[in-house]
């Protein structure tokens, strides 16, 4: 479908706002928990917030919602929710929405976006440390408590919080295509530690076994996730709470002695489609003149 067939704006309408409940539904498989009601939606949207569709014809086929945040110290947006109907996710219309969503920020005068997202959905993390550029800053353990969709079923709701810094340097090269090759990455990826080392299961899927801490003095590390989480979760569902907990420990401990999480990379080792997170540790402030 052609790119121009999809159009951004504002919801506006009662129905427009429904059908943003509908997303919700639909994306993450929600039974337990309700969407973010159509009269929430309402409020947020006249009261300072971000509710932006995708729009197919007269349909919305995709939306993000965010609000006004303040961390006392300054002013940023924080984007609790980025859908798109199952059927259109082929579309890279989440891509385009965060970037009709960094628009409308910006005119604002604000130059940050930020929100959390569950680390071991690699398609989330290519979005939004690849493509995107926002940039991990903390580990949070079971943020939401138990949600019984989906999309969560069998893992706790543990989440990477990330900054999106909308003007920096790193991010408009990171739009204007600029993005490591492929054989960047597997040269990083080879040089590095391996905070997280993984074996294939009986299924054929990989599986966490050991985790360490990064080398004093070490320059490069990567932290492994599942490349299709949902695959894990239909073929080798025992495997779920092994990952979550393993990649938790590898998180932490990284960020916990100062290591920072700079970019995500998929690539293919030997034949293997494989996703990992690549750190580096956080240089030393410079001391004196």
């Amino acid at each position: 479908m052609p790119k121009e067939d999809f159009t951004f704006r504002n919801l506006r309408t009662p129905e427009e706002f429904r059908a943003a409940e509908e997303i919700q539904r639909k994306a993450w498989g929600m039974r337990e928990e309700f969407p973010v009601p159509h009269a929430l939606q309402k409020a947020l949207a006249d009261n300072g917030g971000l509710v932006l569709g995708a729009f197919l014809d007269i349909h919305v086929v995709g939306f993000t919602l965010a609000f006004v945040g303040w961390d006392g110290q300054e002013l940023y947006y924080h984007s609790h929710m980025n859908a798109v109907l199952p059927e259109y996710r082929n579309h890279r219309l989440g891509y385009r929405l965060k970037l009709y969503q960094r628009e409308e920020v910006l005119k604002q005068g604000l130059g940050k976006i930020r929100w959390t997202f569950d680390p071991l959905q690699s398609r989330n993390a290519h979005l939004n440390l690849r493509l995107l550029g926002a940039r991990p800053d903390r580990y949070l353990v079971h943020y939401y408590g138990t949600l019984g969709s989906d999309v969560n079923q069998g893992l706790t709701t543990d989440r990477l919080h990330l900054t999106w810094e909308l003007a920096s340097a790193d991010v408009e090269r990171r739009l204007g295509g600029t993005l490591p090759a492929p054989e960047e990455d597997l040269a990083r990826i080879r040089k590095s530690e391996p905070l997280l080392a993984t074996t294939l299961g009986e299924a054929g899927l990989r599986i966490p076994q050991e985790v360490t801490e990064p080398s004093s003095g070490g320059a490069l590390a990567t932290i492994e996730v599942p490349f299709d989480l949902e695959s894990i979760r239909e073929h080798q569902p025992e495997s779920l709470r092994e990952w979550r907990q393993a990649t938790r420990e590898a998180f932490r401990a990284a960020m916990d002695l100062g290591w920072r999480i700079e970019d995500f990379a998929v690539v293919n080792l030997e034949h293997e489609r494989r996703s990992f997170y690549l750190l580096s540790p956080v240089p030393e402030p410079r001391s004196g003149p």
